[in-house]
């Protein structure tokens, strides 16, 4: 539904994005071989001293339906069932684990010109129930999610939020951790290849504050660079290269300046798509 409301989880996210997306320094390197149908393969190698963890992936889709099974080196086998438009403008989703038997989880998602609702609930006899709402027009949006523990009867998670997109920018100003933090996040395109974005916080109940600014750069139509400076010092730096369509090369740099004898940190990530 291109007119209506993007989900709640979206409200801020072209910001978030721009400051947290694919940066990666945790001496990380990924290697991920999809394919739309049959075998798959993610290899991941983690520090030195861990090994690599590989997950194998089948895929079946028909025109409404795509099963997903995956298997990874621990012989876990996770299966994910996707439906979309059996009802009208709705995803359905169900998710499990073997031999986990409590791991069940189904997810409905519904687009309407004026509101998108998600709703997830655990196939488990105390399940997590999950729901979030976002009302209003693809350029202004207003909404909330909670997430109610009914082994304790409880509110685990609610959060509040208004969100402002435009072409050309971006508002978003969100309640989160209980009412504990406040965020307002904004981007800006400056024009169709650089943009800025900036995030600030502020912690309700301590009155500590925290931002960060980052800009992203497109050198040429296959190079991304991105930058990004926080209040506690750290900056981070990231350039991506589209070496082959749709193989990306990311490298990632973030150095600590309130702390002179630390090593930057450093990370690479490699993805193949057929």
């Amino acid at each position: 539904m291109g007119s209506g409301p993007a989900p709640f989880s979206d409200i801020g996210k072209r910001a978030r994005d721009l400051l947290t997306k694919d940066y990666n320094f945790d001496q990380k390197f990924t290697l991920t071989i999809p394919c739309s149908t049959g075998m798959g393969l993610t290899a991941t190698g983690l520090k030195k001293d861990q090994i690599f963890i590989g997950d194998i992936n089948t895929m079946y889709k028909s025109q409404n339906i795509t099963v997903d099974v995956k298997v990874d080196s621990y012989s876990n086998v996770s299966t994910k069932v996707i439906a979309s438009d059996i009802l009208p403008n709705t995803k359905t989703t169900l998710n499990f684990k073997v031999p986990d038997r409590k791991s069940g989880k189904l997810d409905v998602q519904y687009l309407h010109h004026r509101a998108a609702i998600e709703s997830s609930i655990g196939l488990n006899p105390a399940p997590v129930l999950e729901l979030s709402a976002a009302l209003g027009s693809k350029d202004l949006s207003l909404g909330g999610e909670i997430t109610l523990d009914t082994a304790s009867a409880s509110l685990t998670k609610y959060n509040a939020g208004i969100g402002l997109s435009r072409p050309d920018f971006s508002a978003a100003l969100l309640l989160t951790d209980k009412g504990q933090t406040l965020k307002a996040s904004y981007i800006h395109a400056v024009n169709p290849t650089n943009s800025v974005a900036a995030e600030m916080t502020h912690r309700v109940s301590t009155y500590d504050n925290s931002f960060s600014v980052g800009s992203s750069h497109m050198v040429d139509p296959l190079t991304t660079v991105k930058a990004r400076f926080s209040d506690n010092g750290k900056v981070a730096m990231l350039c991506q290269r589209e070496w082959r369509p749709k193989s990306l090369l990311t490298l990632s740099f973030e150095y600590d300046t309130k702390v002179s004898s630390s090593a930057p940190k450093m990370g690479l990530a490699l993805a193949l798509k057929p």
